[in-house]
């Protein structure tokens, strides 16, 4: 099937032994009655060379009638009938099926019927067209850009194209939009994107998409990945998008490690700077910067300064471009709190595209992520807002921890969960793989005493594997690994005010913790009542520390509270609290 810029006309002589049909004219050789406004109807006409009463039908290839044009009319002798037209659609009113048909000439006069040998094609599904590669680079993943010698993405297809048009999406960061569209050259199966939107302008960093697009002679469009009603591309929970049409934009990325290093050894960071030449600087969380160079190389190999546990930023700059990422440093004398970054989460949320499908791989999209991948932000998310007024406030105050991920947790490297009094979840630790769940609760249970500073938190799955991978991410659980039940985030604001506590959580403060945007409130806790509680106007648990086993789990409930941190008492309050019962 080939497309057509416009209407097919043909004329024929019909030579027969009398021809009484002298002419007759289709008005395109293709249709396709599928309500995209394009080639949707048939035109019929035709002369006699007598005087006839006739009937006019669309047959299909078996000679079936399946829709009758004109019944009983008179056409004079060498007159073109005024034209017909049928909209692909039977006498039921439904779209026939796709195949050739004809058009069949009763001449009531003399009882005889002419079907006309010229057929016409009925088509309404979309010609196959798909992106099977984009280089100038080979592999499965995405191609990048800027390339180090200037080259741009070649997009590759199945087939030769007429009428054919590239569309490049940007899927991340959100909103999903169209930032160029191509000319397809007629005939050609490759077209070339150098990265410019259609202002002219580079694309700004981000995971893009090409989509290949070409119609065939009867209109139809066909699109190598489905669009919407809106022309955006359509995806799927847990599948891939089809074809290999990603692109990612990023003159700069680096890549954080996976597990901690130890104080006083040097730490390693990846940095994909497309083989061009880069400044870094790397610093403590919180603080000016400690060590900084220059560089070309994949790998940055630096030897922070100190001999406590630290968090560290790593930042590569390139012009006006830059690219950061968290760093663990861990004491290697232990001490009783275990301070745990939510690494798996940082990438279950990183739209980085690692199957070159054009979408950025996610946990929440049901997606396959691998670990070690670099950032395609800034910096992780959220992590503004959580990890780093935490572990800002544990330095100013010179609190001693062990620092791991929970990654280093699951795989079983790094510092160990025994041996500590206390564990704090830095941040939003939405996915973990069992083995990693299973730890926590046999702590709790056994005595320990565990932080949740984040939200949503501890209610979903994820199979991590032999290679680093996290796959087959389930939906969130019922309940979290410790039996409580939460209710869905809510929004609105909130004034939460101490109730009843044994623990003495809220010592220190002022039980008043007001003016929040955001709570996840606590619907139950497994041991049936709170030790202690800080509800909001209407009684929703937010502030909650509940008894697992032996052990203790505090939750926090309020994602803004991190962040203050720095101005509000009842919450550096709240903090030196969780702490006393974290180390003792």
């Amino acid at each position: 099937m080939v497309a057509t810029g416009g209407a097919f006309f043909v004329a024929q002589k019909l030579k027969t032994a009398d021809p009484v049909l002298l002419s007759f004219r289709l008005g395109s050789e293709a249709i396709s009655p599928n309500g995209d406004g394009r080639f949707e109807r048939q035109r019929i006409t035709f002369r006699l060379k007598r005087s006839e009463l006739i009937d006019v039908a669309v047959v299909d290839e078996r000679g079936d009638k399946v829709r009758e044009l004109a019944s009983g009319g008179q056409l004079p002798a060498y007159r073109t009938i005024a034209p017909l037209s049928w909209n692909g659609r039977d006498e039921n009113g439904k779209v026939v099926a796709d195949g050739r048909y004809r058009i069949r000439v009763t001449l009531r006069r003399e009882g005889r019927s002419i079907v006309v040998p010229k057929s016409f094609l009925v088509d309404t599904l979309p010609p196959t067209i798909r992106v099977v590669a984009i280089g100038p680079s080979a592999g499965p993943g995405p191609e990048l850009l800027p390339r180090a010698d200037g080259q741009p993405a070649q997009i590759r297809l199945n087939t030769s194209a007429r009428d054919g048009r590239l569309l490049i999406f940007r899927t991340a960061p959100l909103p999903t939009e169209q930032v160029a569209e191509l000319p397809i050259a007629q005939g050609s199966d490759q077209v070339s994107w150098d990265g410019r939107g259609s202002n002219g302008r580079l694309v700004a960093p981000g995971t893009y998409l090409a989509v290949a697009q070409r119609r065939d002679s009867a209109g139809v469009l066909g699109s190598s990945v489905p669009l919407d009603a809106k022309g955006l591309p359509i995806t799927v929970y847990g599948q891939r998008l089809p074809g290999q049409g990603g692109i990612t934009v990023r003159p700069i990325a680096a890549q954080p490690p996976l597990l901690p290093s130890t104080a006083g050894s040097s730490i390693a960071v990846p940095v994909d700077a497309n083989g061009g030449r880069f400044s870094w600087n790397l610093g403590q969380v919180g603080k000016s910067s400690s060590r900084r160079g220059t560089s070309s190389s994949s790998t940055v190999r630096v030897k922070p300064p100190g001999k406590s546990s630290q968090l560290l930023i790593f930042t590569a700059k390139k012009g006006a471009l830059r690219a950061s990422v968290p760093v663990a440093v861990d004491d290697p004398k232990s001490h009783p709190v275990l301070v745990v970054l939510p690494l798996m989460t940082w990438q279950g949320r990183n739209p980085v595209d690692d199957d070159g499908d054009g979408e950025p791989n996610l946990l929440s999209n049901g997606d396959s992520v691998q670990l070690p991948r670099v950032l395609g932000t800034p910096l992780p998310s959220r992590f503004a807002v959580q990890e780093k007024p935490i572990i800002s406030w544990l330095d100013r105050n010179r609190y001693r921890y062990d620092l791991t991920t929970d990654y280093a947790l699951a795989s079983g490297r790094g510092p160990t969960l025994s041996g500590h009094s206390g564990v704090l979840l830095a941040g939003d630790t939405v996915w973990l793989p069992p083995t990693a769940a299973r730890k926590l609760r046999g702590f709790v249970t056994a005595g320990g005493t565990l932080v949740e500073a984040g939200t949503d938190s501890l209610l979903r799955s994820v199979t991590l594997t032999r290679n680093a991978n996290l796959i087959k991410p389930l939906p969130a659980a019922t309940a979290d690994i410790f039996g409580s039940t939460l209710e869905a985030s809510a929004r609105g604001t909130f004034d939460v005010t101490a109730g009843d506590d044994q623990l003495g959580l809220f010592k220190g403060t002022s039980g008043l913790f007001n003016n929040y945007d955001e709570i996840e409130a606590t619907k139950t806790v497994p041991s049936g009542k709170p030790l202690s509680v800080a509800v909001t106007a209407d009684g929703a648990m937010t502030i909650v520390a509940f008894r697992v086993g032996s052990g203790t789990v505090i939750r926090y409930g309020l994602p803004q509270l991190p962040s203050r941190l720095t101005t509000d008492p009842d919450v550096q309050g709240l903090m030196t609290r969780s702490w006393q019962l974290l180390s003792r």
